[in-house]
């Protein structure tokens, strides 16, 4: 099953922790709370510091796509995100507060719920990508825009801040996803997710 999103069909919902505004662009099963999703695609808006939302069980992996970065810390530990597009992993277990280094910052979050959904985050620019099929592939067009071409599918332009989801159905073979960038600064970030 193939399924174009654009930023209509996307959901605004506060942070877990009310401390911000998340758009959450696809999750499953469609209907799942934030108790019960196997796996949940968004982007997060940071407009201030504080911590991040913790989130029991889950692996998560969150990209820098706008803003100068923010500082990480989580118990000892810190980590500056600085460098757009480079994914960064972390549990959702942990207590990890964040410090604005220039301003609002924008990420996308990829999350995977142990035991129900394990995945990836893989970037694509500056050339033609394909990417292997799996139960799910998410593709989002984070600047610019990408032709996509997904067997037995016509071509389809993705503009930026829009998505294709690609689910497979039963048993049935999947296709891999062809992403091409339209010109040398369109990035896209591609999720790709096993759910045993």
């Amino acid at each position: 099953m193939v399924r174009y999103l654009a930023p209509s069909d996307y959901t605004s919902m506060p942070w877990k922790n009310g401390g911000g505004r998340t758009i959450e662009i696809a999750k499953h099963p469609a209907a799942a709370t934030l108790a019960e999703f196997a796996w949940r695609v968004s982007i997060a808006d940071v407009g201030s510091d504080g911590p991040f939302s913790r989130f029991p069980g889950i692996d998560r992996t969150i990209v820098l796509i706008e803003g100068a970065g923010m500082r990480l810390t989580d118990g000892g530990r810190e980590v500056e995100i600085r460098t757009p597009f480079v994914p960064y992993r972390f549990s959702g277990d942990d207590d990890v507060g964040c410090a604005l280094i220039g301003g609002s910052v924008r990420d996308f979050n990829a999350m995977f719920r142990r035991g129900a959904a394990h995945g990836s985050v893989e970037i694509v620019r500056g050339g033609n990508a394909e990417i292997a099929p799996n139960d799910f592939v998410l593709a989002y067009a984070a600047t610019g825009a990408h032709d996509c071409v997904i067997a037995g599918n016509p071509p389809r332009r993705l503009d930026a801040g829009h998505a294709v989801l690609v689910e497979r159905y039963g048993n049935a073979e999947s296709t891999p996803i062809a992403v091409k960038p339209s010109n040398s600064g369109a990035v896209a970030l591609v999720v790709s997710i096993e759910c045993p």
